[in-house]
């Protein structure tokens, strides 16, 4: 029997490494953990993830929305991590049919469930930042919010990533699927930059109390120790927040949206109309309509 599990096990593996091998980078490591859930459930189960059925992964996906409570687009993108696993194994003829497929997906709002900061907030925020003793507060702030960078590619930045192109600095980012791209970056940014790196001639940008590179949860702390200092009240402050203010703020600024989306390196427009939907749908609520018309009684 002990033969068995252990030939089950590295089955298993196999199939996990053949289906890790096609990712890089940070989009490798997201992959692997979303499908390590996935792999974390069935053990717990006692089951092979080789001999599911369907009713199995549909098992999987109810536990994800009413144990786990995860959004829709959550359950979405870890559902889709396991198609993607079975599919593979077929592929590679580990399997003659995938357990995954006709499985139920969970409908995603078409505008997205963040919200970002509105201009005030976003403007009192970075006063703050540059107002701290940390110099990597304003280096954060300007890299999420003026930038744009994803939680991982801020503290993925290093000294040696910066430069100058045809006049302008830039920052070579490292972001989703290996891609390396050249952001330029406004004054302010680099001020905020320098600011953090002072004189040091490698390492990363930004650092965390011990001078050690920052990690997102780090600099979720460090987000949230702004907020409450700025005074602004968030049901959940967490970074992505800022790169939603980042693709909003544009758009209120004029920014079209083809524009916005190039700069947010968003690989689908309907990525970025998510986040024009949701700006739109609370600046347009017919609450502000009923309470103007009623002004004069309220």
């Amino acid at each position: 029997m002990s033969d068995v599990v252990a030939s089950d096990q590295l089955g298993v593996r196999a199939a996990v490494s053949a289906f890790l091998g096609r990712y890089r980078g940070q989009t490798r490591v997201h992959t692997d953990s979303d499908l390590r859930v996935f792999l974390r459930w069935c053990t717990d189960r006692d089951l092979n993830p080789l001999t599911l059925c369907r009713v199995d992964v549909e098992r999987y996906v109810r536990w994800l929305q009413e144990i786990r409570r995860y959004q829709p687009s959550t359950v979405s993108r870890r559902l889709s991590v396991v198609v993607g696993f079975y599919r593979t194994c077929v592929i590679d003829t580990v399997l003659e049919h995938s357990p995954a497929d006709y499985v139920r997906r969970p409908t995603v709002p078409a505008e997205s469930q963040t919200l970002g900061l509105g201009h005030l907030q976003f403007e009192a925020l970075i006063t703050t930042a540059r107002q701290s003793t940390n110099p990597n507060d304003f280096a954060l702030i300007a890299l999420l919010g003026l930038l744009g960078l994803r939680i991982f590619e801020a503290c993925g930045a290093s000294i040696a990533d910066l430069g100058e192109e045809h006049g302008h600095r830039v920052l070579r980012v490292h972001g989703k699927g290996g891609k390396v791209v050249l952001v330029p970056l406004p004054p302010a940014v680099a001020r905020a930059i320098d600011r953090a790196v002072e004189e040091r001639p490698s390492g990363p940008i930004l650092r965390n109390t011990i001078g050690a590179r920052m990690d997102r949860h780090a600099a979720t702390r460090r987000l949230k120790h702004l907020a409450a200092t700025t005074g602004i009240w968030m049901p959940r402050m967490h970074p992505h927040m800022l790169r939603h203010t980042f693709v909003t703020t544009m758009l209120d600024a004029g920014v079209s949206l083809r524009d916005v989306q190039i700069a947010a390196r968003h690989a689908d427009p309907k990525t970025t109309m998510r986040y024009d939907r949701a700006r739109k749908n609370l600046d347009r609520h017919p609450n502000y309509i009923l309470a103007a018309y009623m002004a004069s009684g309220t």
